[in-house]
């Protein structure tokens, strides 16, 4: 698949939306301003799986944080279902690279946490809880503690229990950074096979270029700071897939190439423009 025929037409309004969005972080004991997004414009139809990938420090993450309300945009405007994103959503499904589970809590009490805290009754979660406790293979373990798990099963707590409410919206923030490969690999195929079940919508934040394609309908490539969309492509690749095939696949590795290409060249412009800059400020 060549790179032009894999770009992706501009998309109708959708599930989020990022229009104009500038993000600047203002250092005032030194006087500094730095730009880390600039006019990023981005829709994400309902129920599609979109990556996030480019340089580090291209503001990856920083576009997850204001979807999610934990930050705001100092230019343009976010809005998820046509509504402002003014503060944090207790609706959207929550992500990250550690698993962040209470440690004084069971398998199960970390599942059912949020539905216990606003109240649900136990005879409406509990059921729900049971089903995603088959699916993420923790079944046997619903009263083990955090620490008794390996790092896999944590992150699989955490999956379920963002899932359990049910959420229209997923934010990843590299979610299987900190496994290792084989794990990294079991848990891509596990969120894949939940995703195809449910159909959120998710924005997902990584590194990895093979992970995007694999799990992707869509990948977003961000330039180096500041951040602005560098390429917006579109994964055609049938689904269900099976990493073990997908990767022999001509156009998976047509994609992977063109996607090489563009970070590589965005992180060497990003590290130009660095020493550019460091030249200019030595006194």
């Amino acid at each position: 698949m060549s790179a032009d025929a894999s770009r992706l037409p501009s998309a109708a309004p959708g599930k989020v939306e990022l229009r104009g969005v500038t993000k600047a972080f203002v250092d005032e004991k030194r006087g500094r301003r730095t730009v880390a997004l600039e006019n990023v414009s981005l829709s994400i139809p309902d129920g599609q799986f979109v990556c996030l990938l480019g340089p580090s420090g291209c503001g990856k993450t920083t576009v997850l944080n204001m979807v999610a309300g934990f930050e705001r945009a100092s230019e343009g405007e976010i809005l998820v279902e046509s509504r402002p994103v003014d503060k944090p959503g207790r609706d959207y499904g929550m992500v990250f690279q550690q698993p962040h589970l209470f440690p004084w809590l069971t398998v199960l009490e970390n599942i059912t946490f949020g539905p216990r805290l606003t109240g649900t009754p136990e005879r409406e979660y509990l059921p729900q809880a049971n089903r995603y406790v088959e699916r993420m293979g923790l079944r046997g373990f619903e009263q083990h503690y955090p620490y008794e798990l390996s790092g896999g099963m944590q992150q699989r707590v955490a999956l379920a229990r963002a899932w359990i409410k049910e959420p229209s919206l997923f934010l990843m923030d590299e979610p299987f950074a900190a496994l290792d490969a084989q794990t990294r690999l079991m848990m891509q195929e596990l969120l894949l096979r939940v995703w195809e079940s449910s159909r959120s919508t998710v924005l997902f934040v990584t590194h990895d270029i093979d992970e995007a394609i694999f799990l992707s309908d869509r990948i977003v490539v961000l330039a180096a700071r500041p951040g602005r969309v560098s390429e917006d492509l579109l994964v055609e690749l049938q689904r269900p897939r099976d990493y073990a095939s997908v990767i022999f696949e001509h156009r998976y590795v047509e994609l992977k190439k063109h996607i090489l290409d563009v970070i590589r060249r965005e992180t060497m412009r990003g590290m130009a423009g660095e020493t550019e800059t460091a030249l200019e400020t030595r006194p």
